[in-house]
């Protein structure tokens, strides 16, 4: 027996969508299509003041009702940095021990090349209107 489907399913659209926006770097989804919208990097995870800033914005970025994705593995900032731009989340936000120290962690869209630093008390509100903006304006 031979069965067919000929409709269009989500199986279908996504990889649509991955080979209408990628790059030599990996995929590059949309906001609206994106499986986590932000994914934010503990770039030490042993280090007790990075660990609780990641902590901290996780919960606020979730509450202000953005979808994080959490990479606290213990691997080199490099490799965690390279899997998100593979994985291509739409915003990355990387909170270093160096940042925290100063009071700040680094914000990189995946479409821009260029890297931002922006205060930690600022980071949830910058990348929720960034997020919300690409949803075409909708509430988070």
């Amino acid at each position: 027996m031979v069965m067919g489907c000929y409709g269009i399913g989500v199986t279908r659209i996504a990889a649509a969508a991955i080979e209408q926006n990628h790059d030599a770097d990996g995929i590059v989804w949309s906001v609206p299509i994106a499986p986590y919208e932000v994914t934010l990097l503990s770039l030490q995870p042993n280090d007790p003041q990075v660990a609780a800033t990641c902590e901290r914005m996780y919960t606020d970025l979730t509450k202000a009702g953005i979808e994080v994705l959490y990479d606290d593995r213990d691997e080199r900032p490099g490799v965690k940095f390279k899997d998100a731009d593979l994985v291509g989340i739409p915003h990355r936000i990387a909170v270093g021990k160096k940042g925290v120290a100063e009071g700040t962690v680094e914000l990189k869209a995946r479409r821009a090349p260029e890297v931002s630093k922006v205060r930690i008390d600022e980071a949830v509100r910058t990348v929720a209107e960034r997020v919300e903006k690409e949803r075409g304006g909708g509430s988070p």
